[in-house]
């Protein structure tokens, strides 16, 4: 494990001082598209008899990282606590019913339209997926990653208030679509639809019971860092809230990732303000922005080197076009339609429904549940699906949000 984290830090770095030094891209998606280039190139080079060794032990070191546990596991109670830290809370309330709106209906809404769309497009291009499949595809590439959505938005020159709903939506949204994607595919796995009732008990208990759990831990740990005056401690402490408070949810089966973001939030705003010094604030600022800043890279350029495990049939490849369609119109119908009709309860700026449409990026988490499918023809379309909507959304839309925002 020690050696396959040296070598993706070492990859990381090389290909983010690359990217700083000759490119120039935002960093998630410089590092992911270099990935992604070395990556084919060194296919295409194995296809002349070049550098096939290299090809192979690529792929072995991709194999053996299971791309969903590091992810979902690991990785994601910090980034998501890290993104909240740096929300302020005072702004977001202004905005706290358009964010619960986007975050949960949104998100509903979308599951439906993307896996009905899909399930009525992909026997159009010769390649039908069970309904249940579609409906799993349509959760999980309908939350937006926060990862990539607030990475990049800090280059974008978005206004303020709508970068914060984008952000708040983002943050929330994650977590909605973890729980539906969790009760549709137990109800794959076990052959048994659930009641309506015991739906929502589920999303109630899961969402609930997450923001509930993040209240306790954030208060838990706010009152632990009032009571001391040491900025060693301090992070300390708030690393121990992410990582145990991560692991507890996950026992207590509520929803970790909202869990982290009210927890985050808890402490990046009241405990910012009452129970730090200024040294404290500086120190764990930097602390959570290198901790951001490092995982964010290493989670693109993993995503960046996952082409090589991922297969991709003519047909899937007309699929991806279909789904990317697909997606962009169940976004444009469940939250630029009503931003749009609705601009003055949302108060937002206008023209804010484009940059709501195209901004909404997806990321590592799409990916990551895609992997956790169960191994089948079914669930390997999936993930050739989401990545490809992925890779898209991210290189895609990213790389031309900024026009978007400028756009009259």
């Amino acid at each position: 494990m020690l050696d396959i984290s040296a070598i993706c830090l070492v990859i990381t770095a090389l290909l983010a001082y690359l990217n700083h030094r000759f490119v120039g891209l935002p960093t998630a998606i410089g590092v992911m598209a270099a990935a992604l280039v070395l990556s084919l190139l060194l296919v295409g080079l194995s296809a002349m008899g070049v550098a096939a060794e290299l090809l192979q032990y690529e792929r072995s070191l991709l194999r053996s990282i299971d791309f969903s546990e590091v992810l979902m596991q690991g990785m994601l109670s910090l980034l998501l606590f890290a993104g909240a830290l740096h929300v302020d809370l005072s702004e977001l309330k202004s905005f706290r019913w358009p964010v619960v709106a986007l975050a949960v209906l949104g998100t509903l809404l979308s599951t439906a339209v993307v896996g009905y769309g899909m399930w009525v497009a992909l026997p159009l291009v010769g390649l039908p997926l069970p309904l249940p499949y579609c409906l799993l595809f349509g959760a999980l590439i309908s939350p937006t990653d926060p990862i990539a959505v607030m990475g990049i938005l800090k280059s974008a020159g978005a206004p303020k208030e709508l970068e914060l709903v984008i952000a708040g939506e983002s943050l929330f949204n994650d977590g909605v679509g973890v729980v539906i994607f969790s009760l549709l595919l137990s109800m794959v796995t076990s052959g048994v639809t659930p009641t309506l009732g015991q739906g929502l008990g589920l999303l109630l208990h899961e969402a609930g019971g997450g923001l509930l759990f993040g209240f306790a831990i954030g208060y838990v740990t706010f009152r632990l860092l009032k009571s001391v005056d040491n900025y060693q401690v301090e992070v300390l402490l708030t690393l121990a809230a992410v990582m145990g408070g991560y692991a507890l949810a996950s026992r207590l089966h509520v929803s970790g990732p909202l869990a982290m973001v009210v927890a985050g939030l808890m402490i990046g705003n009241h405990g910012r303000e009452l129970a730090m010094s200024d040294t404290t604030r500086d120190h764990l600022d930097t602390f959570w922005e290198l901790i951001d800043e490092i995982l964010n890279a290493v989670l693109f350029v993993l995503i960046g080197m996952e082409v090589l495990l991922v297969v991709f049939s003519a047909s899937e490849l007309v699929a991806v076009c279909a789904a990317i369609i697909v997606t962009l119109l169940a976004r444009l119908l469940t939250v630029g339609l009503p931003v749009r009709l609705l601009r003055k309860a949302f108060n937002l700026p206008r023209g804010s429904w484009k940059v709501l449409t195209w901004g909404g990026l997806r990321g590592g988490i799409s990916v990551a549940l895609a992997l956790s499918l169960p191994i089948g023809p079914e669930g390997d379309t999936v993930v050739a699906l989401t990545y490809g909507v992925v890779v898209f959304s991210i290189l895609g839309q990213g790389l031309s949000i900024g026009y978007v925002t400028a756009w009259p």
